[in-house]
């Protein structure tokens, strides 16, 4: 019987992780031109720094903004601004970018420069560092990293969880990471550790990936608040109150927020982003992306520029094996279907997955009451009738119901022999509700 720790629900699809999981991280060539989004993250877009014509150097902050819930970006390559235009991001919202035409000399900002040591840093200083390197979540969420080191005075925080679980078939962008650079991450962990003010941090790594659950524990071994913690392959392990759940056996509340169970939850990624910042001044300019999927000749792991299109990042990993049918951003379960290439890599992409075949939907059948959604439910909802409420219209008994606890993972949809879309009728019922309270606040 496994040892390892995991939560109620979930599902366990097949991983198909060995095609770049055994291969060291590629740095991509930085493309001739960027196109870098002015709004890559949680919170309020940025306002361009630069015009049409000026010339900036790598690193050199391009966008920002005042609110508190945002996070600036930055130049990811030396050259000249073509010009802020329009441009479609991952999602499929059009967003202003700032467009670089990259005069390849590599040029450092002057602002790029390295931190004292992490021993000589406050709380406060690094928390700076982090809004200013524009770190967001980069597990995909994109929650920016300063504002969830400041939590409300009556929050009191306790616990850090690092998350390296990366349960969402082909991606292994963070596996790779780990194995590779362990220090950084634990770098970057004690760091966020010292910018909250707790003296515990657990890494939760799925056991699908002995080799970096070895690689972290003897990385942190000199640090005996860091404790890596081995849990189940199953999916969402990564979700965050399904991992708090997991490690700590705590219950995040339903429409709370990890901090109110004094818990903090970071991405190994967002954590090596930290010892960057840190370490050697630089902002949040590129991450490792898996590129993988039968319709790529060579699936590997791709260290890119913020701004690359994606079509150029295919081609770093050998172009398309065969004819593709499908290119998605993200994982293939709670990924983006693209109809472009020219959209660019941001901060929140995890992977580029390419498909030769596109898989039609079942038509749906009217629900047997097997129950399986229910099973599967990771926040312990009830699917079947939250997309029915949906249905008809019903939204506020949907609330009542738990609407807004659903992680959306589309695990309910996954198991349903009825082949019925619940997940795609719960995200209707969700935006209908924010749409609602955003009409009542304006």
């Amino acid at each position: 019987m496994s040892t390892a720790r995991t939560f109620r629900g979930g599902i366990h699809p097949v991983g198909y992780k060995e095609l770049p999981s055994g291969r060291a991280i590629v740095t991509m060539t930085p493309p001739a031109e960027v196109i870098v989004p002015l709004k890559q993250h949680v919170g309020a877009p940025c306002e361009p720094l630069v015009k049409k014509g000026d010339v900036v150097n790598k690193g050199q902050k391009i966008g920002d903004s005042d609110e508190f819930i945002s996070a600036p970006v930055h130049a990811p390559v030396s050259g000249v601004v073509k010009g802020i235009q329009p441009c479609t991001d991952p999602s499929g919202t059009i967003v202003q970018a700032v467009v670089i035409e990259n005069d390849g000399e590599e040029r450092l900002d002057p602002s790029i420069k390295p931190n004292p040591d992490l021993s000589q840093l406050d709380a406060e200083t690094i928390k700076n560092i982090v809004r200013e390197a524009g770190i967001v979540g980069l597990g995909g969420a994109t929650f920016p990293t300063h504002a969830k080191l400041s939590p409300p005075p009556d929050k009191k925080i306790e616990t850090l969880i690092i998350n390296g679980c990366e349960c969402e078939p082909y991606l292994t962008c963070d596996h790779r990471l780990m194995v590779e650079q362990p220090e950084r991450v634990v770098f970057g962990t004690r760091a966020l550790m010292k910018a909250l003010g707790v003296e515990k941090a657990y890494i939760g790594i799925e056991t699908n990936k002995p080799d970096a659950i070895a690689a972290l524990k003897k990385a942190s071994a000199d640090y005996p608040g860091i404790e890596v913690i081995p849990l189940e392959y199953k999916y969402p392990q990564g979700s965050e109150k399904q991992l708090i759940t997991a490690i700590t056996g705590k219950q995040v509340p339903n429409n709370g927020l990890p901090m109110d169970v004094g818990i903090v939850v970071n991405n190994v990624e967002t954590a090596a982003a930290v010892q960057a910042a840190i370490e050697t001044g630089m902002p949040l300019i590129e991450r490792v992306v898996t590129v993988s999927g039968e319709g790529v000749k060579n699936p590997q792991n791709l260290l890119v520029r913020i701004g690359t299109p994606i079509g150029e990042v295919i081609e770093a990993a050998g172009g398309f094996n065969g004819s593709p049918k499908q290119v998605i951003i993200g994982g293939p379960l709670t990924g983006v279907a693209q109809s472009s290439l020219s959209v660019p890599v941001t901060k929140c992409n995890t992977g580029i997955l390419v498909f030769n075949e596109l898989k039609k939907p079942n038509k749906p059948e009217p629900c047997i009451r097997c129950g399986r959604c229910v099973d599967a439910c990771p926040s312990f909802l009830l699917p079947v009738n939250l997309a029915n409420l949906s249905d008809i219209g019903q939204y506020d008994k949907a609330v009542e119901l738990g609407l807004l606890s659903c992680v959306e993972c589309g695990s309910c949809s996954y198991v349903c022999p009825a082949h019925r879309f619940l997940l795609q009728s719960i995200l209707l019922a969700k935006q209908e509700v924010e749409a609602q309270s955003y009409k009542k606040t304006s």
